[in-house]
């Protein structure tokens, strides 16, 4: 098998307040780039959509472009930026810090399918 799928083309695009995700759909990955604008907040622009007040999503991401700073529900706490991998577990929120825009890669199913979803 060998499948090939372009950012440029994507299978969808999900538009939430101060962001939006790209997604393409493989048989065995599902790829986001998830692009979110100064001053978004997932509690403020997505958790409404979701219907929780954390994000109950796994992440395997990357950034590109940006600083995300996570805070887990259990208090722990970091920022990532530009280079950076992390794999955040479900039951966090997070925001852009500053005043660029975030690129992040995110190779998880669940983001790609069901982020910014009812």
């Amino acid at each position: 098998m060998l499948e090939v799928k372009t950012l440029e083309k994507p299978d969808e695009r999900r538009d939430f307040p101060r962001g939006h995700i790209e997604a393409v759909h493989l048989s065995d990955l599902d790829f986001a780039a998830a692009t979110l604008e100064p001053g978004w907040r997932w509690s403020e622009s997505v958790g409404p959509i979701a219907g929780t007040d954390t994000c109950q999503m796994h992440h395997n991401g990357y950034v590109l472009q940006g600083r995300l700073h996570i805070h887990m529900d259990e208090g722990a706490e970091t920022e990532v930026g530009p280079g950076e991998v992390y794999v955040c577990t479900p039951g966090h929120d997070a925001w852009v810090v500053g005043d660029e825009q975030v690129v992040v890669f995110d190779f998880q199913g669940q983001t790609a399918r069901e982020f910014a979803k009812k």
